[in-house]
């Protein structure tokens, strides 16, 4: 396969990587903004969110919800009118909220962090349940630092990435948009996963920070292949017109934590499947 190449550069913590609807989207958490690069290699941007983190998803409908996680608040897209307020989390837990995943029914997902950044690693992390009519539910808890997460296509599973664990953990997906009991969907020894993304044949890529690089695992833990990077990576995704492509946003880290620290940050791609 050929070597990950540098398609954007000068952002600060680039993160929350995906692919939708033909183009790749990603946010700059320093920089505050979501953006997004179309197959010209122009890049627009989309909205701006006035906090750190910013992950996003689509609703059924196709309006962008977006968590503006220091506040706790998850807001989403209404045409003429750009982001409102659909649900504040602060009720459930005071410290930043994380990742997002949008059900096909329409219930959002949210993922809490339970602890401050520079605390003390904890299994204190929570998942909040997001119904369309703005009520709010907690529907897990007891995670070792939530981040990256996913719903199955056909809408029956959750899965998120437990950095602190090393692991990426599975929910049912019951009728009520609540959630079964946890069950390990693979583990993986020394690492330490951030944001996740299905790989088009039912198994998952993630990104790792510490270990500098993108790891494809199947359930049940087998690596089936990785891409080292030089820097630290914080978010990938699956995509391109044939989902062969991996886009990935890498920082030098910590030093990406640091606004008047050189803006390192780039979106980077690799092929990591044949051209179909």
């Amino acid at each position: 396969m050929a070597q990950a190449t540098t398609l954007v550069t000068g952002l600060g913590m680039g993160e929350s990587a995906r692919w939708h609807a033909g183009e790749f989207y990603f946010a700059d958490w320093t920089a505050g903004t979501i953006s997004a690069l179309d197959a010209a290699g122009n890049v627009r941007r989309v909205a701006g969110v006035s906090s750190f983190p910013i992950t996003f998803d689509w609703l059924p409908d196709g309006r962008m919800a977006v968590v503006s996680g220091s506040d706790g608040a998850v807001l989403v897209e209404v045409p003429h009118a750009g982001l409102v307020p659909l649900a504040d989390l602060r009720g459930l837990s005071p410290y930043p909220w994380n990742e997002i995943a949008v059900h096909p029914s329409g219930n959002i997902y949210v993922d809490g962090i339970g602890q401050d950044y520079s605390g003390t690693p904890q299994q204190n992390g929570l998942i909040a349940l997001i119904r369309p009519d703005g009520t709010i539910q907690q529907v897990a808890g007891n995670l070792a630092f939530p981040n990256g997460m996913l719903v199955s296509a056909d809408g029956r599973f959750l899965v998120v990435a437990e950095s602190e664990a090393g692991r990426l953990t599975s929910f049912e997906i019951l009728p009520d948009g609540t959630l079964a009991p946890s069950h390990t969907w693979a583990s993986i020894e020394g690492s330490a996963p951030d944001g996740i993304s299905w790989d088009g044949n039912g198994g998952i890529w993630f990104a790792e920070v510490p270990g500098e690089r993108c790891v494809r695992v199947q359930e049940g833990g087998e690596v089936l292949q990785t891409v080292q990077l030089d820097d630290g990576c914080f978010s990938c995704a699956a995509g391109g017109d044939d989902g062969g492509l991996l886009f990935m946003m890498t920082a030098q880290w910590p030093q990406a934590m640091d606004p008047g620290w050189e803006k390192t940050g780039r979106v980077m791609v690799q092929r990591v499947r044949p051209p179909l």
